[in-house]
């Protein structure tokens, strides 16, 4: 199995993230994307990458953060990148949910590092919160870069699935598929490709059905591999196979 996304830099972490890690590779965890939000996380995310071998990075400026980047954030995000253990740009995008930095703001933090991306050949980490028009525009006029990339914690209709699964990119689910109330978000993952699908946890965050409640970490993406081995059909060995292969062809592992 695969986490691609994860926050191991969190607050949450601090006090254990050796047995963090050591319990996802138990559970059968080969290989761990942790995001860097802003340019301080990213520099502690490559700086926990350098201390466990199964641990690699996407940086970037989450939207939250787009109005604190300026032009060093981007500059000194550009040379960061060049780090052996960077995998991707991102996690970027838009959320205009929760709008805490302005639309505008985010959106031209969000084209400067699809730009990044295509400049560096990295595939991007896409978060899209009720923006999923705005983000699918941005997109049509900026390019997708060429490696792809996925779009994190998926929640959208088949529509949106569609739309995003044309323009290249992978879908990555979380446990919130075992959260009760949420049949069309399954019926989703039912037709998405299997080529086309990751697994993550957002640890610290969206910890799986039995899990639900408590700190959440990357040993728990089995359960979201078995939930959507049970949703699509398919055994677990076959889900944990494909989507692990699925996140090497993204990430370039």
């Amino acid at each position: 199995m695969v986490d691609v996304h994860c926050h191991l830099d969190s607050q949450a972490f601090a006090q254990d993230l050796p047995g963090v890690v050591r319990r996802a590779v138990q559970r059968g965890v080969k290989l761990l994307v942790t995001v860097g939000v802003n340019l301080e996380s990213a520099r502690r995310s490559l700086g926990i990458a350098e201390e466990f071998p199964e641990v690699y990075v996407a940086l970037g400026v989450h939207p939250h953060y787009a109005k604190e980047a300026d032009e060093e954030t981007y500059r000194h995000l550009e040379e960061l990148t060049h780090h052996p253990k960077v995998r991707a740009i991102g996690e970027t995008g838009l959320d205009l949910f929760r709008n805490l930095s302005p639309p505008e703001v985010q959106e031209e933090a969000f084209r400067r590092q699809i730009s990044l991306a295509k400049e560096r050949g990295l595939p991007m980490v896409i978060h899209c919160r009720e923006a999923s028009s705005e983000v699918l525009r941005i997109l049509e006029e900026e390019g997708t870069p060429e490696a792809g990339g996925m779009i994190h914690c998926f929640s959208g209709d088949w529509t949106l699935a569609r739309a995003f699964l044309d323009r290249g990119f992978h879908l990555s689910f979380s446990g919130v598929i075992t959260y009760p109330g949420v049949e069309e978000l399954r019926e989703v993952l039912r037709k998405v490709p299997l080529d086309r699908l990751l697994s993550e946890t957002d640890a610290p965050f969206l910890a799986p059905g039995p899990h639900r409640g408590k700190r959440n970490e990357p040993a728990f993406v089995e359960e979201t591999v078995k939930a959507m081995a049970s949703i699509k059909g398919e055994s677990f060995e076959e889900m944990e196979g494909v989507t692990e292969d699925n996140a090497f062809t993204v990430f370039g592992f």
